[in-house]
């Protein structure tokens, strides 16, 4: 189970995550604690994840790298996107999924999926049994 995901930002973003991460997806705000919130940046949790935004002094954003984040409704998510200038980039290629790509207010890469209803067989061969805890 992951506990949260991290993104960089770019140093004085801050308003600008806030903004996206909260006007745009949705999330609420947490506090950093005191040791780390004078580095910078913001964490937000919602939607069952948090994302931690860390400040990067030669910043430059994730293109490929990426959290995936599982959503309701994703065709709501991509309008939502869309509306705020954001892009919404379908994927065909994951089989048992739909899914786009978009872009954080920094240009960091996003992907929101969802599944298809279709339930997708294990390779022969493989086992489809869940791991123990």
């Amino acid at each position: 189970m992951i506990h949260h995901v991290q993104l960089a930002c770019p140093p004085g973003s801050e308003d600008a995550s806030r903004a996206f991460y909260t006007g745009v997806l949705g999330f609420a705000e947490i506090e950093k604690p005191p040791a780390l919130a004078a580095r910078g940046g913001c964490w937000f949790r919602g939607h069952g994840i948090e994302v931690h935004l860390g400040v990067e002094e030669d910043f430059r954003p994730a293109r490929k790298a990426h959290p995936g984040l599982l959503v309701t409704d994703l065709d709501t998510w991509a309008r939502r996107l869309v509306a705020a200038g954001h892009p919404a980039d379908r994927d065909d290629d994951f089989p048992g999924m739909r899914r786009f790509h978009s872009r954080d207010c920094h240009g960091n890469r996003l992907e929101l999926l969802e599944p298809d209803g279709e339930v997708p067989r294990a390779p022969s061969g493989a086992s489809s049994e869940e791991p123990p805890h």
